[in-house]
């Protein structure tokens, strides 16, 4: 069961719903998680468009008045018995990645590029007139609720300010979970990666508005919200840090946090002890100095231009082994970063801070492949780093799934060996699309 909360103390059921949807993992994961499933979906239309279609439209029919989707569909009894107490209960004012724009931007593409049948194309058209509603109140509520201070700055909700048992709030709304952000949230944030999805979306909801209405066409603009987040200089000005030539978050950050141990006592008796967070300087507004998926998120948009001596910053980041690079695919956090293989609190290990993911590693094999097709001083450089990067993926994978018989929902960066649960055929499957060398198109 899904639930949407009305305030902070009075939690709705979610109406009675149905969804036909991929899972991660069927044995650990049995349940739709709404950022995953775009990726499923780069998968699941070029084996069969119609199901991919259906599965979309179910997601959509989820969306309520608001234009809010859930992050996680937790439907039935077997789904709920997954899932930790404190995962159940979900905020309408938290979003989750819109990913579905991914496979949507594909099969647009895929039309243009006479890549269908005309049934097909007539199918994908319709299907798009019937969503087109959904879709927009979808986008307009990320354009609304998760808008930044500053003007084409967005923020994931959700973090919890008050915590004192995390040695970084949690950013679960962003699908990164763990992935270190500012160290106090505050309403001042600019986070990255959510303004390079809302790029994708305007730019998507832009291209499907021009193929659908190619008379009395809407009157909302995407054009306008997509040219202002691919504007190259307004990105540097709010995320760019020239030192390190490297693209960060923005937001209320100090370095100096620890978590220590903290004896608990009644009187003269002790009681236990915890780990509890410890701030050891006063935190200021500023860019948040972790290297890592999110960083590059401005380059697996394509937002850097061919020639832009940027461009070479991040092939560098992305190649240095001291940095994101393994002999098994890039780490999702730099080896540098004060947060590399912390644990976030006693209990939690380290998910999104060192480990390696298919599903980033796809997207930026998609961005290298891209640049080393583009005209430029630096296609040479990236057609190497692609083709390096794709061989170690692909051997690493491979090897695992001949040693154990599984893929896996992550794999370590210092020996490769699958980690996390197993059986993860979710996005993790995105390795044939590597091999076969599909990737989603801008």
């Amino acid at each position: 069961m899904s639930f949407s909360v009305k305030s902070h103390d009075d939690f709705l059921l979610y109406w009675p719903a149905e969804l036909y949807t991929a899972v991660p993992s069927r044995p650990f994961f049995p349940r739709g998680f709404l950022w995953d499933e775009g990726f499923h979906q780069l998968l699941i239309w070029r084996w069969d468009l119609h199901i991919s279609l259906d599965i979309v439209g179910h997601w959509l029919d989820l969306i309520n008045i608001d234009g809010w989707i859930p992050r996680e569909q937790i439907l039935g009894a077997e789904a709920l018995s997954k899932v930790p107490a404190e995962f159940v209960l979900q905020h309408s004012s938290n979003g989750n990645p819109p990913t579905l724009f991914l496979v949507l931007r594909d099969l647009v593409n895929g039309i243009k590029k006479n890549k269908f049948t005309a049934s097909e194309s007539n199918d994908i058209i319709s299907f798009l007139q019937q969503a087109f509603v959904r879709l927009e109140a979808w986008f307009q509520w990320f354009n609304t609720t998760q808008l930044g201070k500053d003007v084409g700055s967005y923020y994931w909700h959700g973090r919890d300010n008050l915590t004192i048992r995390e040695l970084n709030p949690k950013t679960l709304s962003s699908g990164l979970d763990d992935y270190p952000r500012a160290s106090h949230p505050t309403e001042d944030e600019r986070h990255l990666d959510l303004r390079c999805w809302m790029l994708l979306a305007a730019d998507c909801m832009n291209s499907v508005a021009e193929l659908i209405w190619k008379e009395n066409k809407p009157e909302k603009d995407y054009s306008s919200t997509s040219n202002l987040l691919s504007d190259f200089d307004t990105l540097n000005q709010m995320h760019f840090d020239h030192a390190s030539g490297a693209y960060f978050d923005f937001g209320n950050h100090t370095e100096k946090v620890r978590l220590s141990w903290k004896e608990n006592m009644i009187g003269n008796n002790y009681v236990n002890r915890e780990l509890v967070r410890e701030v050891l300087e006063r935190p200021e507004l500023k860019l948040v100095p972790h290297v890592g998926y999110v960083s590059l998120f401005p380059f697996m948009t394509r937002i850097i231009p061919s020639e832009s001596w940027i461009l070479e910053k991040q092939l560098d980041l992305i190649s240095n082994r001291s940095i994101l690079w393994t002999n098994y695919g890039l780490r999702s956090l730099a080896k540098t970063s004060s947060m590399y293989m912390k644990r976030n609190t006693e209990h939690d290990a380290p998910y999104w801070r060192g480990p390696i993911w298919m599903n980033m590693n796809y997207m930026i094999l998609s961005s290298l492949r891209h640049y080393s097709l583009e005209n430029g001083p630096y296609r040479d450089k990236a057609r190497a780093i692609y083709e390096e990067l794709r061989d170690n993926l692909i051997r690493n994978v491979v090897q695992n799934y001949h040693q154990t018989g599984f893929l896996w929902e992550q794999y370590d960066q210092k020996q490769g060996k699958g980690k996390g649960a197993r059986v993860f055929t979710g996005w993790t499957s995105l390795v044939l699309l590597i091999m076969a060398e599909a990737y989603n198109e801008m």
